[in-house]
C-alpha cells in the first residue's frame, strides 16, 4: 500500500524501509525498535525526525535518545487527553523526549507550554495535510 502513496502523492521513495509489518502494539514498537537500533548504529545520523502519532514514532524517538540522537517531532503538541487512546500516549511519550516540536495548530503551542516546554524550541509549522490537500486540488 505505501507505494501507492509514494506515487499518488510524487514523492521520493524513502532509502530504507523497516520492514516492521503489522501486530499488537508491543509486537510492532518492538520491530521497529529493533530494526532501527541496527540503521542508527550504522547510519549515526545527527537528527531524526518523526511525524504523528503512531508506533514507529514513539519506537524511532525511543531508540534515537538512547543513541543521543536529537528528535524532532512534526505534529508535536497535539492532545485528546484520552489516555484509553493508543496515540495519545504514543504522543505524550514522543513529545516527554523531543528537542525540537513542530506543532501545527496552535492548540499544540498551547499544550506544549502548559507541559512546561521551552518556547524557544516550540515552532509553528504549518500542517502538512492541508497543504497536501490544496496541492492535490490543484491537481484536478
Amino acid at each position: 500500500m505505501s507505494q501507492a502513496f509514494f506515487e499518488d502523492l510524487e514523492i521520493p521513495e524513502p532509502n530504507f524501509f523497516l520492514e516492521a509489518g503489522s501486530g499488537s502494539h508491543a509486537v510492532q514498537t518492538a520491530k521497529i525498535m529493533a530494526a532501527f537500533e541496527d540503521l542508527c548504529g550504522k547510519e549515526r545520523p545527527d537528527l531524526v525526525i518523526v511525524v504523528g502519532d503512531v508506533n514507529s514514532t514513539l519506537a524511532c524517538s525511543v531508540v534515537a535518545k538512547k543513541f543521543l540522537i536529537k528528535v524532532a517531532h512534526v505534529e508535536a503538541g497535539l492532545r485528546s487527553r484520552d489516555m484509553t487512546m493508543p496515540e495519545e500516549i504514543n504522543r505524550i511519550v514522543t513529545d516527554s523526549i523531543t528537542d525540537y516540536f513542530f506543532v501545527t495548530e496552535e492548540s499544540g503551542i498551547k499544550s506544549l507550554i502548559q507541559e512546561g516546554k521551552p518556547k524557544e524550541r516550540i515552532h509553528f509549522v504549518g500542517n502538512a495535510m492541508i497543504d497536501n490537500l490544496f496541492s492535490q486540488l490543484k491537481k484536478t
